[in-house]
């Protein structure tokens, strides 16, 4: 179970396990239109973190789909197809996903030999972008839950609003301003939301833990602040249960999606320099269908970038984790 840290509280409070800590970075808030974010570093940051999505598996999508965005992919790190450069095979010296097929790996050199000729890296990465930003799971952080019949399903929020999904099917997505409250008893989550014509409805959940179900509403209640509100000074203290004065109470710290878009608007100042190199995807992360992936990649160039958004932090198994944050 990952944790993201609280600012509101020392570092040390929040850990379970003994050191040393390891580190590292990831988007918490997705932007609903990253195409639309004004600097091209914060685009890059982005772009980092869905092709990682991609390669573990929480970025799910169609074969054609997934052709395209691995040719985005393919572009961006390497630039136009060279045959002196690119022998036959050469797509497959790539990762991008937990596990594909050559006949995969073929489609993906033929769209990046033919169809994207001439892109800059900026280019493909907002066309990765805007791609992206279309498929069902964009911007989830799922968590591992139970229906009432047993059946396993993950349990996300996007930009969007509150998703479940079962297998590689999104099963029940509800809207932000549907979702009337969330709540929480022991390992037991409900979902509250208010449909067209007045039609209410109860989505219950059971997660492997209570600590899971207490993680999982806190996410919850976060991200609706976030993505819901108009300004940070709408945001109120919530309670897990009915009654306010019994279960736990939490209350979202920070900027809501449209004061921190306004605030990138209005950004003036030189571009900040990034140099561009190959990923090592990281081996932390769930995936909806294979879950955590315990096989290496080959180790590529190191990317170096200048971080120029809010940074977050994540404890990944007790394991303390600086996240960007958007």
């Amino acid at each position: 179970m990952q944790h993201w840290l609280e600012f509101t509280k020392s570092i040390s409070k929040q850990m379970k396990s003994q050191p040393p800590f390891t580190m590292c970075l990831r988007v918490k808030f997705y932007p609903p239109d990253p195409a639309a974010l004004k600097e091209e570093i914060t685009r890059y940051l982005v772009f980092l973190q869905l092709k990682r999505d991609l390669y573990h598996g929480r970025l799910l999508c169609k074969t054609s789909d997934a052709a395209m965005l691995a040719a985005y992919i393919l572009q961006a790190e390497i630039g136009d197809y060279d045959p002196g450069k690119h022998p036959e095979g050469y797509s497959s010296k790539f990762q991008f996903f937990p596990k594909h097929s050559e006949k995969l790996e073929r489609r993906i050199a033929d769209i990046h030999k033919t169809e994207l000729i001439g892109q800059t890296p900026e280019t493909s990465e907002r066309n990765f972008l805007q791609k992206a930003q279309m498929l069902e799971t964009y911007g989830v952080d799922p968590h591992p839950c139970k229906d009432v019949s047993g059946n396993p399903a993950f349990l996300a929020f996007t930009p969007f609003g509150f998703v479940v999904l079962q297998g590689n099917r999104r099963v029940h997505f509800l809207k932000w301003n549907e979702v009337s409250k969330l709540k929480f008893e022991a390992k037991t989550f409900h979902i509250y939301a208010n449909q067209k014509e007045d039609r209410k409805i109860i989505l219950t959940y059971f997660a492997p833990t209570p600590e899971a179900c207490k993680h999982l509403w806190k996410c919850g209640v976060e991200n609706q602040a976030f993505y819901k509100l108009e300004k940070s000074s709408q945001v109120r203290t919530v309670s897990s249960s009915n009654l306010f004065f019994k279960g736990s109470r939490f209350r979202y710290s920070g900027r809501v999606a449209k004061e921190v878009m306004e605030q990138s608007a209005r950004i003036k100042r030189e571009p900040p320099e990034i140099h561009r190199s190959g990923l090592v995807p990281s081996r932390s992360c769930p995936s909806i269908t294979h879950g955590p992936r315990l096989s290496s990649v080959p180790r590529t160039r190191r990317r170096a970038v200048h971080i120029s958004i809010m940074e977050g932090k994540k404890i990944v198994g007790g394991r303390e984790t600086p996240c960007v944050a958007l």
